[in-house]
């Protein structure tokens, strides 16, 4: 990332700057800008001069505990990311089994009917990928995904359904994610997935988090796999 291009801060009220890196969408890619705002979260986490550090898409935004350290911070915040020359954040990989189709992926069908694709072949797709999680969102524990094939990018439901049940994957526009709890939305519903993305009685309540990589796998693909080794003699 060029050391010539600086993201914008702003005061959010009286205690909360926020850190804008819409403006270097164009000179870096979204992963770069999310692991450079990944790493300043990072180290002002590590100070303890902050109530809250909330990562988003492009931006980050911090809660002061004391309004007098907001130009201490500011001056910090454009030396860490015009000097410091950030490492890729250890994440873990996390599959996700997915049934796809049918009653759990009502639309798989006109996502393939759109890009002129089998069923099977957005499957395939959709599962060879692996996504990087930018940011949590819209919903405790819902990730937002980077990595989403082209070939699948789908436009939105023009009426969106007023609910959706928990752990629906779908495809809006360019991204593709997974739904912990249920809500309305209008995202191109795929499959579903049993896995709880969200749980409070965890010590971690959320799955996933940023820099993370998610992968889904079609269960029926599994159980042709089961099905394949019970069949071998032994």
């Amino acid at each position: 990332m060029s050391d010539d291009l600086q993201p914008k801060l702003f005061r959010l009220g009286e205690k909360a700057l926020v850190l804008d890196c819409a403006s270097l969408s164009g000179s870096s890619t979204k992963l770069e800008i999310q692991r450079q705002i990944w790493h300043i979260g990072d180290r002002c986490r590590a100070s303890g001069d902050f109530d809250d550090i909330v990562p988003g898409n492009n931006n980050l935004t911090l809660f002061f505990k004391d309004s007098k350290k907001i130009s201490f911070w500011s001056n910090q915040i454009n030396t860490l990311w015009t000097n410091e020359r950030v490492q890729d954040k250890p994440g873990k990989l996390i599959q996700i089994p997915v049934q796809y189709g049918g009653e759990y992926g009502p639309d798989l069908n006109a996502v393939a009917e759109y890009h002129k694709l089998t069923p099977q072949e957005v499957i395939a797709i959709h599962t060879s990928a692996q996504y990087n999680v930018l940011f949590l969102g819209f919903q405790p524990g819902f990730p937002y995904l980077d990595g989403l094939d082209k070939r699948l990018f789908t436009p939105r439901l023009a009426t969106p359904r007023l609910s959706i049940p928990a752990g629906s994957v779908g495809i809006g526009g360019e991204q593709t994610g997974i739904y912990p709890a249920q809500s309305p939305g209008g995202w191109q519903l795929i499959g579903r997935s049993t896995v709880s993305l969200f749980d409070n009685d965890r010590t971690q309540p959320s799955l996933l988090s940023p820099g993370d990589t998610v992968q889904f796998i079609d269960i029926e693909s599994l159980d042709e796999v089961e099905e394949a080794k019970s069949e071998v003699p032994r």
